[in-house]
């Protein structure tokens, strides 16, 4: 069974309540147990993470190393900021989806950058909660 990282940046835990018109009124729970019944069915582990710390972040994704199968991130306003993030998933020698529920690049102009974009191996913007779950069905098709 491949055991799957899922990542989650910051504010992402006021999913439901921050800008639905943007993100849509799902909870961060209501992806996690999407997620979780996808990635049964797919016969996919996962841990299902979230954090307002970088570094928080960027720890898990060293601990990664040779734990994990794949990764799916939405590294949240960390995708267009951190550099660190971007390192840290540099290090890592497994397949990477990078994921956001809204599409960065129809809005603001400072979020059309990503950092983690160059190191992803398919990036999923724009489709919801619903990106999750193209995310562990990419990871299956990667692994």
């Amino acid at each position: 069974m491949k055991n799957i990282l899922i990542l989650n940046g910051p504010n992402l835990n006021m999913l439901g309540l921050r800008e639905p018109d943007i993100y849509g009124d799902q909870t961060l729970d209501d992806i996690k147990g999407l997620c979780l019944e996808k990635a049964q069915a797919l016969g996919m582990e996962i841990d299902f993470r979230q954090s307002n710390h970088e570094g928080v972040l960027v720890e898990w994704l060293q601990q990664a190393r040779g734990v994990f199968d794949g990764i799916v991130i939405n590294a949240a306003a960390y995708t267009h900021t951190s550099i660190a993030i971007h390192d840290a998933l540099k290090i890592l020698d497994i397949p990477i989806i990078e994921v956001h529920l809204s599409n960065p690049k129809d809005r603001e102009e400072f979020r059309h950058n990503s950092y983690i974009e160059p190191l992803a191996d398919e990036v999923i913007a724009g489709e919801g909660a619903r990106g999750y779950l193209l995310a562990l069905e990419k990871l299956k098709e990667l692994l």
